[in-house]
């Protein structure tokens, strides 16, 4: 049987893993604070949570020794981070605004 992670790896596989869920969150929090509040340095620090995020990414690819189509569902991963926050509050805003009107 092929061991797709050292043992001495599975730490820092758990480690990444746990960081990209905690930067993506914190990338949508404050994009979805930035737009609300129209504030653009707050845009500027989630683009930054962003980039933190795709390094993120990449060390868990590269620890987990993820080839191929794998490492194309990494990519779609990191671009559906960036966008679904866009889309979902797109579909927010254009909701209330049929109820209010």
């Amino acid at each position: 049987m092929i061991e797709p992670v050292a043992l001495a790896d599975f730490f820092m596989s758990f480690f990444t893993a746990a960081l990209i869920i905690l930067t993506a969150v914190v990338y949508v929090a404050l994009y979805t604070w930035a737009e609300v509040k129209h504030k653009r340095l707050v845009k500027y620090a989630s683009w930054f949570v962003y980039a933190a995020l795709i390094g993120c990414v990449l060390l868990f690819s590269l620890i987990m020794h993820l080839n191929g189509y794998w490492q194309i569902l990494s990519v779609l991963m990191a671009l559906g981070y960036w966008w679904m926050p866009r889309l979902i509050l797109r579909l927010c805003v254009a909701t209330h605004e049929e109820d209010e009107g």
